[in-house]
């Protein structure tokens, strides 16, 4: 048996989840390394929280996600990413909304914390290094794979946005935080990270130096795929590296690329990155639209453009991991 095809899946949230569950669909047990390189700009919710009152180096939320989605599918290993994803919920009221911070008039520091994020949290500040406690947590529910953060201490995301401020629709106003970017109303006319050069996690560098595959998307755009492209030693090795490189196309624009063609997605690459070479572009049958332009944006990142059935089957613009995972079987060369 030939060594297994080295995997490397950059993004963050839901979307890296679906990439990730995609992969361990598209090949047979050991056929694949996967190694998950994850954003580190996230600033709401549970995550939000544990960066502003613990000063947590690292926001545990993406990590957690990716770890579920390469968790081995033994029960036990299943139990541990059920408690891993339980989110507490108000005290004496579970049905109201998760993470409200007040019930009853009375502080609920639990509410709204998946448990998850606390253990990560409880593991970096334990082992004192992102990469040892994600190596135990990923132990705790049989990871198929590691998960790696993209940077070594929590990031700033902040974009330039015209019509940010709805009483200036006409102005451009800097809009900060990954939360605030990706919620935006706003049309986004650049999208930067904070610090401009953080330093980029060494493990990551090394997978992506050995890699055969450089997987990018589906995801939020600007604040899961982009920021891999933003960390300049995160850059380097993704040019430098021997690997192909394929590009996973969303199925439909949310508000933070709002006007966004699915051909500009691809060029938004290239503006952030233009020494950046693609050998492939997949995206839905149905989804894509007019293929035309997006076969000329392909051409012009040097890839070709695959287009296969990848949304689910209710119709909504949602990536289906069997299909997807179906689709990659032929572009990674790989057996079911």
């Amino acid at each position: 048996m030939s060594r297994p095809l080295k995997v490397v899946a950059f993004g963050g949230g839901h979307g890296l989840a679906v990439s990730l569950n995609a992969l361990r669909r598209s090949a047979s047990p050991g056929r694949l390394d996967i190694t998950a390189v994850v954003t580190v700009g996230d600033n709401g919710g549970s995550s939000g929280r544990l960066r502003a009152e613990r000063d947590a180096q690292l926001p545990p939320g993406d990590l957690r996600m990716a770890l579920a989605a390469l968790a081995g599918a033994g029960s036990d290993h299943q139990m541990t990413v059920k408690l891993l994803q339980h989110r507490f919920a108000p005290i004496g009221n579970p049905d109201r909304r998760a993470g409200e911070r007040r019930v009853s008039g009375a502080h609920d520091p639990l509410a709204g914390h998946a448990v998850g994020n606390l253990l990560l949290l409880g593991l970096m500040e334990l082992t004192g290094d992102p990469v040892e406690a994600l190596r135990h947590a990923g132990a705790m529910v049989g990871a198929q794979g590691q998960v790696l953060p993209m940077a070594c201490h929590a990031v700033g995301i902040e974009a330039d946005v015209r019509g940010g401020d709805p009483s200036r629709p006409d102005d451009v106003v800097t809009v900060r935080g990954q939360h605030a970017v990706a919620v935006t109303t706003g049309h986004v006319e650049a999208v930067r990270i904070v610090p401009e050069s953080p330093p980029a996690c060494p493990d990551a560098l090394e997978a992506i130096a050995g890699a055969d595959w450089l997987i990018f998307g589906p995801g939020s755009w600007y604040t899961s795929v982009l920021p891999h492209l933003l960390v300049p030693e995160l850059a380097a090795a993704i040019v430098a590296s021997p690997a192909r490189r394929l590009v996973t196309l969303n199925l439909a624009a949310d508000n933070e690329t709002a006007g966004l063609s699915v051909a500009d997605h691809l060029a938004a690459l290239h503006w952030y990155l233009p020494q950046l070479r693609v050998d492939t572009v997949l995206a839905d049958v149905k989804w894509v639209g007019e293929p035309d332009p997006v076969h000329r944006a392909a051409e012009a990142l040097g890839a070709k453009l695959v287009l296969a059935p990848l949304a689910v089957a209710d119709g909504s613009p949602r990536h289906d991991p069997e299909s997807l995972g179906t689709a990659l079987v032929p572009v990674l060369g790989v057996d079911r």
